[in-house]
């Protein structure tokens, strides 16, 4: 993030403050970045996430996930809460949150945008692939069909219906 933009963050006025909330909000509710950290996380996982009141980092343990958020326990607090899935540090912090990061630690730490979604004209019949269940099982499978949001897999006799965008091509070495 450029320092000159946070320095002239109070001179903005409360619609351009809006506005960027509203931004803001759109791009973390962005379905790629969400899989993104949704794929790196299991129940019972110990995790580091930030803190909403104070924006510090603190470990949890992840109970479940639902939607947007992920059901947390921290020791510091007697009932389980939810977080979104932003808040979740998937990489470990080389810095610490105490001290503020130099210009040149934020540049190195900036995260990767989400991966490009597949859509129905990357797949055809017959490709093989792979996908994960909503029970986070890897399962691999061949495109019998192409239907209109979805294709139809075989996987081990058993047949799917799975979202182009959950679809990822397996490449044979």
């Amino acid at each position: 993030m450029r320092i000159k933009l946070i320095e002239e963050l109070p001179m903005a006025t409360s619609a351009e403050l809006y506005q960027l909330s509203w931004v803001i909000e759109q791009l973390l509710a962005d379905p790629r970045r969400i899989v993104q950290v949704r794929a790196q996380l299991h129940t019972g996982q110990q995790i580091q996430y930030l803190h909403w009141t104070d924006g510090k980092s603190r470990p949890a343990k992840v109970l479940g996930m639902h939607g947007d958020h992920v059901a947390i326990q921290d020791a510091g607090y007697s009932k389980a809460f939810k977080v979104h899935y932003a808040a979740i540090l998937t990489e470990p912090t080389a810095t610490s949150t105490e001290s503020s990061p130099t210009p040149a630690d934020v540049e190195l730490t900036r995260p990767t945008p989400p991966p490009e979604v597949a859509g129905r004209a990357d797949f055809r019949v017959g490709n093989r692939v792979s996908f994960t269940d909503k029970n986070f099982q890897h399962r691999v499978g061949l495109i019998v069909r192409i239907n209109q949001h979805t294709a139809t897999l075989d996987c081990d006799g058993q047949k799917w219906r799975v979202a182009f965008e959950l679809l990822r091509h397996l490449v044979d070495v």
